[in-house]
């Protein structure tokens, strides 16, 4: 049972990140018959440190808790933070004891540092997850999750996914209905449906990067809602289609028809985010054809459906 919980922070801890941890496990919700948790932010020696918003907050305990807590969260710091040594033995040992580890955000840089994340499933903020990935090469980075969980290890995306992961843990350990009355407490949802896929910003290519290919690109960006077949862009770029097959995956790195899915899936990102057409318009506006070949390819690459995802954007839709 989880009973006792200890962050760690270090300079440069991001305060919204911490705030997460604060309020899902600091604060004391037992009248309302929800868990109750011995909660302690501890830093080496029990120093203050100062945040990546320029104010210092002063944590109540050294590493010891550490040592004992059933629950070791790292909150978001700059993926560059150097952490002492003893800070990365605090958490090997944590680990090797059967804690949790749990990080939020750029918090899985330190956990990767104390070589926690070798062979295992985690995942961070999209923006952080080629450069974990990097550093980290035995990690197994999951690039679209709001959180993983590999064992004992716990890792979420950006800033409010470590809302979601925090209630998937108090969902684990105390039940749905312990979960979702916090989730009611605190205004959020009880579980988000898909992966922070659909939050990425990634616009359509303006100036494609391969050169010999470049002005066929182009054009084909300018006519997404046109069908096209290989054999045209063939002979629009005066290759045979063979050639153009080889070519193109050298210099884009994929296919054809999956570059024109991609560019297409974005293309329905925007006209949901900015328009007001239905979703068989924008399924015409796009290429697709028809509203279920658009909700087959974006729900694959996307990680929600077309009407989810406009309503998780909704805000951005014109009104009338």
């Amino acid at each position: 049972m989880l009973r006792s919980v200890a962050v760690l922070v270090l300079d440069g801890v991001a305060p919204f990140e911490l705030g997460v941890l604060a309020e899902v496990f600091g604060t004391d919700r037992t009248a309302d018959g929800l868990p109750g948790y011995r909660f302690e932010v501890c830093s080496p020696q029990a120093a203050t440190v100062r945040t990546s918003a320029g104010f210092h907050l002063m944590p109540n305990a050294d590493l010891g808790p550490i040592e004992r807590a059933d629950l070791v969260a790292v909150p978001a710091h700059h993926c560059d933070t150097a952490a002492p040594r003893q800070v990365h033995e605090a958490l090997r040992r944590a680990a090797d004891r059967g804690a949790y580890l749990f990080s939020v955000c750029t918090g899985a840089y330190l956990l990767g540092e104390a070589g926690l994340l070798d062979g295992r499933e985690c995942t961070t903020h999209w923006r952080h997850v080629e450069e974990l990935q990097r550093r980290h090469p035995q990690a197994r980075v999951r690039c679209n999750s709001l959180y993983v969980q590999d064992g004992r290890l716990l890792t979420s995306a950006g800033t409010a996914a470590g809302i979601d992961a925090s209630l998937h843990l108090v969902r684990q350990e105390h039940g749905s209905a312990a979960a979702t009355r916090l989730a009611r407490r605190m205004v959020v949802p009880p579980h988000r449906d898909g992966g922070q896929s659909q939050y990425v910003e990634t616009p359509i290519a303006k100036v494609p990067q391969a050169s010999t290919l470049e002005p066929v690109l182009q054009w084909l960006i300018g006519r997404l809602d046109r069908q096209v077949t290989v054999d045209e862009l063939a002979d629009r770029a005066g290759m045979a289609p063979r050639t153009f097959a080889r070519r193109f995956r050298a210099e884009t790195g994929t296919t054809p028809h999956d570059w024109l899915t991609n560019q297409r899936v974005l293309l329905a990102r925007r006209l949901l985010e900015e328009t007001g057409l239905t979703v068989d318009e924008v399924a015409d506006r796009a290429g697709f054809g028809n509203a279920a070949a658009l909700r087959h390819h974006f729900t694959r690459r996307v990680g929600a459906t077309p009407n989810a995802y406009r309503v998780t954007f909704r805000d951005r839709v014109p009104a009338g």
